[in-house]
């Protein structure tokens, strides 16, 4: 469909939770089509709604590594996570030029709504499990960096300003 501009950091609609979907439509299909094309330019391993301005819980990710096999979540939510963490370079392009080391758990269950408007709970492990926490978060109106603690934070976001010139 159409690759969407990215929402820059700090603008106020990353700090806002998402709106519940609930029924998939067609609106809801392309929606999910353009944070696939979006996801794909970046590129990336996931897209919120929120990062392109689609206050809607919707979320895909796709951290295979040959790619194509995206999975299309709406209204996600987290049902389990590992007691082991699982330690990785996270960034997000509504926040060019920085990154961070982020500790998530390594195991994640979630239940979301899928392409075919059916509730499905899938398990999630390694860059698959991070990368769907990172959406979760973007949903709930956070950014990895809210994980730092306060001087790690103030740095990362210091480097972004510097970094924009």
């Amino acid at each position: 469909m159409s690759i969407r501009p990215i929402l820059p950091w700090p603008d106020p609609r990353l700090r806002r939770a998402a709106a519940p979907v609930g029924e998939i439509t067609d609106e809801i299909r392309a929606h999910w089509q353009d944070m696939i094309d979006t996801m794909e330019a970046v590129p990336g391993v996931g897209l919120a709604g929120p990062q392109i301005g689609v206050m809607l819980r919707l979320a895909v990710v796709d951290a295979s590594e040959t790619r194509g096999q995206v999975v299309r979540m709406a209204d996600p939510e987290l049902l389990h996570a590992s007691v082991t963490l699982r330690p990785h370079e996270e960034a997000s392009p509504n926040l060019e030029g920085v990154s961070a080391l982020v500790a998530r758990p390594r195991a994640v269950t979630i239940a979301f709504t899928n392409a075919d408007g059916l509730r499905e709970e899938r398990d999630f492990v390694g860059l698959w499990a991070t990368s769907v926490q990172h959406q979760l978060d973007h949903l709930e109106g956070r950014m990895y960096f809210d994980r730092l603690s306060r001087t790690r934070r103030d740095i990362l976001l210091r480097r972004a300003r510097k970094s924009k010139g």
